[in-house]
């Protein structure tokens, strides 16, 4: 008996012990990434440099601070990857650095919407006007990367490679088997024939009005994504359909003959091009700074200016409370706003929107401070790869409306989802619940029984309310009559082209655009750009958010493409009973 209590508390030592290490490894390897990142020296360039362009992560609105949010975990590396915002000022900036040459395009795929490639591909276009080059490669294009390389003066391909280019197609999760398979009952209630957020609860296919404004919307993305490349490429926009239509593009040699790519090359052959243009001996590799090196590159200092634009950013799901970066917290986004509205200095605010919407009563608390700030001072909204139902409802009081052609916005609707858990908890697990109540409806909102007619019919009244507050506001920011903004409300979503045709959207472009006609709504022409909220240091980011966030970082890593099936599932949990948000998990490629 002695001896086994002494290799049993051995074995609870040594696992004390190792645990203590891990710990301490663990701190260290944070805090090393911590302060590489908190250290953000600048860096210098040399002169007859050659910007860059590689975007192998996903594409935020803004750069973070996090050493974490960007971890390759196979790798332990973390790839830090600018946000958005920084891309394009680099790009900007870039256009008028007399070291930076000109610009390499080496993105084989691009793991965002298609707002955010256009708006990459506005900023390339921007740089063409200095009148330096633009030279793009990849092994091989999927058709968002294919569309941003053709902003380049000259696209190269593998000769084994390949290019995508076959249109455009739609894909939408719908639930209702598996919530038959689980016995659990979803009970929804909507306004709006084409709110169909509640089809993948109800459905297992499209109705035949989502189709509808589905069809449209892919269509009008198809349709501008064409012209496009047509007028890069100097090639026929009926061409370049019948190229798609019939699938012509198999082989590399295809997308050469056809005139999609002007030379089929190797990467050390595109490297020795790039070294001729710079006037380097060819067997020298070009200077190429990285968007992330370059992001760290002085600007050249100018004036003092003492006038700021403030840049609000608000990305993800709307909820209560207070944001991570992911999602758009009602707390966190109304604290920045009116930041910026107190501020003497800020004469104007840019709210960048990329969401789909959420919580009713949050994106009613975000409007509300926009609509006090708007009577201040101007609010120009921009909105990125989409700005739905809650994204919009906390747009819609802004002075002016700035979206992209293939921004997807509107669905100006409201729902309401309560799973009923009953059979679930009894058949599957064996729970039962009993219950005693004092009132009628005191267990109103509770997973455990079906609804009532009575109970719908709250449900419905509240759902009602608030669509015609959502009407209303619109029609008020807008100045459009309440019953046209109900005809194209009714949960429907738009392309940005048609939402500005609507009257829903003032101009088409990016946020390049929004903040220039912010700056031209307040009267000044100089300004500085100061980004919204304010973000927390690195330490206190990891301490904070660390758990959930490495959580969904790790399923994306290990599922891959899989987790788009997985993580909508994940998130019914967290939805409230009434939102305002896009209608489904939507996929465009």
């Amino acid at each position: 008996m002695k001896q086994f209590f002494k290799f049993m508390f051995a074995s609870m030592l040594g696992m004390i012990l190792a645990g203590i290490l891990l710990f301490f490894l663990f701190a260290g390897f944070v805090m090393l990434m911590v302060s590489s990142v908190e250290s953000g020296k600048k860096e210098k360039l040399e002169q007859n440099s050659v910007l860059h362009i590689r975007l192998d992560l996903p594409i935020t609105e803004r750069s973070s601070k996090n050493p974490f949010d960007q971890m390759d975990f196979p790798s332990l590396r973390s790839k830090n990857q600018p946000g958005l915002y920084a891309i394009i000022e680099s790009i900007d900036k870039a256009a008028g650095d007399e070291r930076i040459t000109g610009i390499f395009i080496n993105t084989p795929d691009i793991q965002s919407g298609l707002a955010t490639v256009e708006e990459i591909r506005t900023a390339i276009l921007r740089f063409k006007e200095s009148g330096k080059y633009v030279i793009a490669y990849a092994p091989y294009y999927s058709q968002s990367s294919y569309y941003l390389a053709t902003a380049a003066d000259q696209v190269f391909l593998q000769p084994e490679g390949m290019l995508e280019f076959k249109g455009y197609h739609a894909e939408l999760l719908f639930f209702k088997g598996t919530f038959e398979k689980l016995e659990i009952e979803p009970q929804v209630i909507r306004h709006g024939k084409y709110k169909s957020a509640v089809e993948p609860f109800v459905n297992d296919r499209m109705s035949d009005e989502n189709r509808e404004q589905i069809a449209g919307l892919v269509d009008d993305f198809w349709q501008h994504t064409v012209r496009g490349i047509a007028d890069s490429r100097k090639l026929a926009h009926d061409e370049l359909l019948s190229i798609a239509d019939s699938f012509r593009v198999q082989l590399a040699a295809d997308a050469e003959r056809l005139g999609l790519v002007d030379d089929l090359v190797y990467e050390d052959e595109v490297l020795s091009m790039l070294s001729d243009l710079n006037s380097q001996d060819s067997t020298d590799k070009p200077r190429l700074v990285s968007l992330s090196k370059y992001s760290r590159v002085h600007a050249p200092k100018g004036e003092y200016v003492r006038e700021r634009i403030a840049v609000v950013f608000g990305a993800g799901e709307i909820s209560g409370g207070e944001g991570d970066g992911e999602t758009i917290g009602s707390r966190t986004m109304v604290e920045a706003i009116r930041k910026a509205r107190m501020s003497d200095r800020v004469k104007a605010i840019v709210l960048r929107v990329n969401s789909p919407g959420g919580q009713a009563l949050a994106s009613d608390e975000i409007w509300r401070e926009v609509r006090l700030t708007e009577k201040e001072k101007p609010v120009v909204v921009s909105m990125g790869d989409l700005a739905a139902s809650g994204g919009y409802y906390i747009s819609c009081a802004a002075s002016r409306i700035v979206a992209q052609p293939n921004t997807i916005t509107g669905s100006i609707g409201v729902l309401g989802v309560l799973l009923n858990f009953e059979k679930f908890l009894k058949n599957k697990l064996g729970i039962t619940t009993d219950h005693y109540k004092t009132s009628e409806f005191a267990d109103l909102g509770m997973p455990t029984h079906k609804l009532s007619e009575a109970e719908r019919q709250i449900i419905r009244n509240i759902i009602e309310d608030i669509y015609n507050d959502f009407t209303s506001r619109v029609a008020e920011g807008r100045s459009l009559e309440q019953s046209f903004v109900d005809s194209i409300g009714q949960g429907r979503i738009w392309s940005g082209e048609d939402a500005r045709q609507l009257g829903l959207v003032d101009s088409l472009g990016g946020l390049h655009d929004a903040i220039r006609l912010a700056a031209e709504l307040a009267g000044i022409d100089s300004y500085r750009v100061r980004e919204l909220p304010d973000q927390e240091e690195p330490l206190q980011q990891l301490l904070k958010g660390f758990s959930t966030r490495l959580s969904e970082r790790m399923i994306r890593t290990e599922l891959g493409d899989a987790a788009k099936y997985y993580l909508p599932v994940r998130g019914f949990r967290k939805m409230e009973p009434v939102q305002a948000r896009l209608p489904y998990h939507l996929t465009i490629q």
